[in-house]
């Protein structure tokens, strides 16, 4: 179980790392969207801070992921962006899906093989 949570904790981190770092130094063209998912696009760009911050909490979470520090805060933090991930690619992209989904089910495997640390995130004292 240990060497698999390093496996996945590794592997969502420099997926996230390469994600944040190719979004602020426009490493790659922006793909053409069409449809909803361009109606969708238009709307988040147009707000104006949305995604600078989540690319930002993105290359935060990565670098904690890689280096193994803060994971457990930074799964909690990590949860609410998988969440829009995975349901962004299953109503409006799905070519996307595989990725939503690793992203989503190994946020969710990292923070079951750490359940005692959050448990008390779930008790009503």
């Amino acid at each position: 179980m240990k060497i698999a949570t390093i496996i996945i904790r590794t592997l969502i981190g420099l997926l996230l790392l390469f994600a944040s770092i190719s979004y602020f130094f426009h490493l790659f063209p922006e793909p053409v969207l069409t449809g909803d998912m361009k109606t969708f696009n238009d709307g988040i760009k147009a707000s104006g801070y949305l995604m600078p911050l989540v690319k930002t909490i993105e290359l935060l979470c990565g670098i904690a992921f890689v280096t193994g520090k803060f994971n457990r805060i930074a799964n909690i933090i990590l949860m609410p962006i998988t969440v829009n991930i995975l349901f962004t690619h299953i109503c409006l992209a799905p070519e996307g899906i595989p990725v939503a989904v690793f992203l989503f089910v190994g946020n969710i495997f990292l923070i079951y093989s750490k359940w005692d640390s959050y448990k008390g995130l779930f008790s009503a004292n």
